[in-house]
């Protein structure tokens, strides 16, 4: 970065900057860990074993370099060979109809302000909102450290249970959604398309945007024919970058479907992946007649479903990198 023609190439001094950061990530956490255990040595060399409030002022720091120490296990977690990309997410709503696209709003936010407290970036560029509320699906790219790593944790079917603001009788009601986390492919990467493969459509936006969203034909959506892959954008207002950010999507997905296929079976379950209702859930979330976010995998639960749904989800997202250890030793 030193070099005078760093600039030069804009493309090549963001890979190096995107390196810088995630390099940053690996290295400051042990940093501040070995700076923590030195100067706990230097306390423990010159304590008054008498004196209860440096007794108080060890005990916190010993209480401080436990938790450092176990975000360096979370990290050693994160090696796999894509869990330092940036992630591409989708949100699907599933059985439920209303409710369930309000619902897919409402992970759609929680996900977002996730990313923000970790001081990622989110580039949301497509929304297809629901007939009365909420969205039928949208697509998010989460650029940060690691962000593939984290957000894997979310694949599947999410379930809502509670009381609808949208039913007069005030009943209960059981909503789902799916989440597709597939990170994100680099601009080299060995993937070709076949012009020949792809079938492309352009459409009218949808939805509240800016002035000229609804006047033209700018939304483009992508068919892969041999794999049925289907991406679209709508959030420029140009058809050209509309179509070059679905493209960017597209390759994304064949390059997660490449490696996914090389893991036998990792392979089978995105093969067989199952209908968004009953039975499939990944994860709970209940609002009524109590309060409680469960994951059916890892079995960690929480009693406050408010700081989950306002994007608290580092603990499950930590348990499930452990679960996903602990299952791979097993197998």
């Amino acid at each position: 970065m030193a070099q005078g023609d760093f600039w030069s190439d804009q493309d090549r001094a963001n890979k190096t900057i995107q390196t810088l950061k995630t390099l940053k990530a690996q290295r400051t956490p042990i940093d501040q860990f070995e700076q923590g255990l030195r100067d706990l040595t230097e306390l423990l060399g010159i304590i008054d074993g008498d004196d209860q409030s440096s007794l108080a002022q060890l005990a916190q720091d010993i209480t401080k370099l436990e938790a450092q120490f176990g975000q360096l296990e979370i990290q050693r977690l994160l090696g796999g060979e894509v869990d330092g990309k940036h992630a591409i997410l989708t949100v699907h709503s599933g059985a439920g109809g209303t409710e369930s696209c309000d619902w897919a709003q409402m992970l759609l936010r929680m996900y977002r302000r996730w990313a923000d407290e970790r001081g990622f970036s989110t580039e949301l560029i497509d929304l297809q909102p629901g007939e009365e509320a909420g969205v039928k699906s949208a697509t998010v790219i989460v650029k940060g450290p690691y962000a593939y790593g984290y957000l894997q944790s979310e694949e599947g079917v999410h379930r809502l249970v509670r009381i609808s603001p949208f039913d007069a009788n005030k009943r209960r009601h059981t909503s789902f959604v799916s989440i597709d986390v597939v990170p994100e492919a680099d601009e080299d990467a060995p993937i070709e398309i076949n012009e020949g493969d792809l079938r492309i459509d352009v459409f009218r936006s949808g939805g509240k945007g800016g002035q000229s969203v609804n006047t033209t034909d700018s939304a483009v959506r992508i068919t892969h024919v041999p794999t049925g892959t289907v991406v679209q954008c709508q959030d420029e207002r140009s058809q050209l970058q509309n179509k070059a950010k679905a493209m960017h999507v597209l390759k994304a997905r064949l390059a997660d479907l490449e490696r996914r296929k090389k893991e036998e079976q990792a392979a089978k379950e995105y093969q067989s992946k199952q209908k968004i209702e009953w039975g499939s859930q990944i994860r709970s979330y209940v609002l009524h007649p109590y309060n409680m976010v469960k994951d059916h995998r890892t079995e960690h639960e929480t009693g406050n479903a408010q700081a989950v749904l306002e994007g608290k989800l580092d603990p499950f997202m930590e348990a499930y990198l452990k679960w996903k250890a602990q299952s791979s030793t097993q197998h």
